[in-house]
């Protein structure tokens, strides 16, 4: 489990295909402190650290993580939000991040509102209903609050330390993100569809 509070932007230094999987090495002060077996969220996926040494650590992608997430299309020299798993004692700053990316979305605006930044995104409008004003998303594995939400979009605003500590400043109008949705929102949609088409009671 995660919080969406990103600790480091690490660098992809090098990304190998083998079948249908990519192996992502990337370069991180977070590398040195991991071990294998551990999980770590990549811009908001959660994934196994299988190799490390003091500098960096690789991770594996398979073809159901490539298909539902921004993975598949990082290249070397990419910067990636980066976040070790919760502890038990650690205070729960963010929101309940389980790491399991169920889409991606398009960056359709960005407004500099002089001193922070809004940034809209165009999602599928099957998801409209886990979008609720005020209520928290996770964008590229960084918890945020969700403003103006529509059928198919929403926005979220980025303050001065989230655009400087993650991944933020390099997103551009055009570029795809990872999405993991709130996971309240997402039991209480799939009982109200069950709901509904199997009249449980």
């Amino acid at each position: 489990m995660f919080t969406g509070i990103i600790e480091e932007v690490g660098e992809i230094l090098k990304v190998r295909e083998d079948q249908t999987n990519k192996h992502f090495t990337i370069r991180s002060t977070l590398s040195k402190e991991t071990h294998i077996d551990q999980s770590i969220a990549h811009n908001g996926v959660c994934l196994t650290v299988i190799k490390k040494d003091d500098a960096s650590h690789v991770v594996t992608a398979i073809k159901e993580t490539l298909d539902k997430s921004n993975l598949g299309g990082l290249v070397s020299g990419q910067k990636i939000n980066l976040e070790r798993a919760v502890q038990g004692h650690t205070r729960l700053d963010g929101h309940v991040v389980q790491g399991h990316v169920d889409d991606t979305a398009i960056c359709t605006e960005i407004k500099d509102e002089g001193g922070s930044w809004v940034y809209t995104f165009k999602i599928d409008k099957k998801h409209a209903p886990l979008i609720v004003d005020k209520g928290s998303v996770t964008v590229n594995g960084v918890s945020l609050t969700v403003c103006d939400p529509g059928i198919t979009s929403f926005a979220v605003s980025i303050i001065p330390y989230t655009y400087e500590h993650t991944n933020f400043h390099m997103i551009e109008i055009g570029d795809s993100v990872n999405i993991e949705f709130d996971i309240i929102g997402k039991y209480v949609s799939r009982y109200l569809e069950l709901t509904t088409k199997a009249n449980i009671r």
